[in-house]
């Protein structure tokens, strides 16, 4: 009984650094801007005082909040495509084969490129006179489908593809984050499964959907999760790439407005909350399709 207890102890005080960081930079925000949602705040003496459901029954009914929340929901259609690609990325890049090392890194810079860095490449990408009107332009010029060599597309200004633009640069950012993971699940089949499928006569698409999917179905939860809330807290993006204009204001960046610019905490508060249950609500759903059959 005594060395149970001495080795409970003894895990807690292995687990008492990272409890304790996590209690003042998760668990005391996390509970401080729940308080804040039920709050007025003034920043200029300090105070606060309750109004209930006040900011809530606010943002219920303000049409900006919705058409940020859409933008939210809809900026979700990253979530499979980058999912999908950086699951056949991975399969591609887990074979022994000269200059794959290279390959990988090649694919993983820009992870570990500053968003900032990367987002003024993006805009020069999406300029008006930029490289993907340029290519679009030589590539529908030499198809005979343009006059001229040059495409005049908005990507960033039309309200009608900002977003999707915006969807793009997340791709490219987030697709070698991704591959990674799905690389380290692929590396733990075990050999011998797929050679007994390919003895067995399975091509390669019969043994992607039904040996691989299957035996990475932990990781494709992890990383649909991750992918999930990420694209639910879209804001670095919109802000470098398009400040919230032309159709991208995003419901993080509804928060951002109200907190920063308007200096109503309480309903950035009781925005983010809301952003925070639309999280927890997909999380559920996920874990329901892709979680094990208990």
């Amino acid at each position: 009984m005594q060395s149970a207890r001495n080795y409970t102890t003894t895990a807690y005080l292995f687990l008492a650094p990272a409890l304790i960081l996590m209690g003042i930079f998760t668990f005391w925000p996390v509970g401080y801007n729940t308080w804040l949602a039920f709050h007025d705040y003034a920043i200029a003496d300090g105070s606060a005082t309750w109004n209930s459901f006040a900011h809530f029954k606010y943002i219920y009914n303000e049409a900006l909040f919705h058409h940020a929340l859409k933008n939210s929901l809809l900026y979700l259609l990253v979530v499979p495509c980058i999912q999908l690609a950086a699951l056949v990325m991975a399969k591609l890049v887990n074979n022994r084969l000269p200059g794959m090392t290279f390959f990988r890194a090649t694919y993983y810079i820009p992870v570990i490129t500053a968003i900032s860095v990367a987002g003024v490449a993006w805009a020069f990408v999406y300029k008006y006179d930029g490289m993907l009107n340029g290519f679009l332009g030589w590539a529908g010029h030499a198809l005979g489908l343009l006059a001229s060599p040059q495409a005049h597309i908005d990507w960033l200004g039309d309200p009608g593809i900002a977003i999707y633009a915006v969807m793009g640069f997340t791709f490219w950012k987030g697709l070698g984050y991704y591959m990674v993971l799905y690389l380290a699940g692929l590396q733990a089949i075990p050999a011998e499964v797929e050679e007994a499928a390919i003895l067995d006569g399975a091509n390669v698409w019969e043994r992607f959907w039904r040996i691989t999917v299957p035996m990475v179905k932990p990781t494709i939860l992890l990383c649909t999760l991750l992918s999930t809330i990420g694209a639910m807290k879209a804001f670095q993006e919109v802000i470098v790439l398009s400040r919230g204009q032309a159709d991208t204001y995003t419901a993080l960046y509804y928060v951002y407005d109200q907190a920063f610019r308007n200096y109503n905490f309480g309903r950035a508060a009781a925005a983010g909350l809301v952003v925070t249950f639309f999280c927890m609500l997909l999380a559920i759903v996920q874990f329901r399709f892709f979680g094990e059959k208990r």
